[in-house]
């Protein structure tokens, strides 16, 4: 496997991001996280989607670790400071979820409090339904686990088309549209720094095409199976979508109406918030999560 890495001094002064890089190695590949507050803290597991990287949750960190909460923020492979296979068939949905989750075994999480956003949800709520006994909670934003049963909608199509057909693959700027603020240039520039130039960009290229929209997709029966546990996860788990995103709308009805965890959980609106609620709305879903854990103890 030809393997891309983004040199470090890419992510140098980078506003906003005081945080200190950790790494993992997993299947021959360096994965890097970010890993704040104290180390035996209730941890919440922060698991970002496409095309962003942890950089994306900077606001939500200094929140949960002031409410004395470890929070851990991976980049997924392809993304961020973590290594970038440079051919996109080497990614598939298998082998995000399995490496997601060797990080997570190798960092030795445990009573985890995923948080979860775009393919965040799409690996995190797998990895929930393969490994429920490792996670005590669950926040679901602007996400879910589909199965190829049900139509993905117009929306997200015409991003899957845009994704395969744009010449440039503008990472920043396509966070940027998935915002309702407008993002400062410098913050525009963070979410690129990681790909220095297109061959670095071929996981981020592959996600929108690795999405189950058909029931034959090669990842459906897997996530048909992972639904079969989430339709019997009791433990608390709590949507929080915001007002702003065309893409997962609706999405959470079928959770909160699907899974028992959900049954009795406040239903959360994130007002003012686009796709990249983290980005909007950051320190407002940061505070719902310390307020979920504080109001369901293990």
């Amino acid at each position: 496997m030809d393997v891309l890495r983004t040199p470090d001094e890419r992510f140098a002064d980078l506003p906003q991001f005081p945080f200190a890089p950790h790494y993992v190695e997993v299947d021959g590949l360096r994965m890097h996280y970010l890993d704040e507050g104290p180390p035996d803290a209730p941890v919440v597991l922060l698991l970002h989607g496409e095309p962003s990287w942890s950089y994306l949750y900077r606001h939500m960190i200094p929140v949960l670790t002031a409410a004395g909460l470890r929070a851990v923020a991976p980049d997924l492979v392809g993304f961020g400071r973590s290594d970038k296979p440079a051919r996109r068939e080497d990614y598939s949905y298998q082998a995000h979820v399995d490496w997601t989750w060797a990080a997570i075994d190798a960092i030795g999480l445990t009573g985890i409090t995923l948080v979860c956003q775009d393919w965040g949800g799409l690996i995190g709520l797998r990895l929930v339904g393969e490994h429920p006994d490792r996670f005590a909670r669950v926040v679901a934003a602007n996400t879910t686990l589909p199965t190829g049963d049900q139509d993905p909608g117009e929306a997200f199509l015409a991003w899957q088309r845009f994704s395969q057909e744009t010449p440039d693959f503008p990472v920043g700027q396509i966070v940027n549209g998935g915002c309702v603020s407008t993002l400062a240039p410098e913050v525009i520039a963070a979410y690129d720094a990681p790909f220095p130039d297109d061959t670095f960009k071929a996981g981020a290229r592959q996600f929108p095409t690795l999405v189950p929209t058909s029931p034959d997709d090669p990842a459906a029966p897997a996530n048909r199976a992972a639904w079969e546990v989430l339709r019997r996860f009791d433990k608390p788990f709590l949507c929080a979508f915001s007002d702003s995103d065309p893409i997962t709308r609706g999405a959470d009805a079928a959770l909160r109406r699907l899974i028992p965890g959900a049954q009795g959980q406040p239903q959360v609106t994130i007002a003012g918030g686009g796709h990249f609620l983290q980005e909007d709305k950051g320190r407002e879903l940061a505070a719902v999560v310390v307020d979920f854990v504080t109001a369901n103890p293990t």
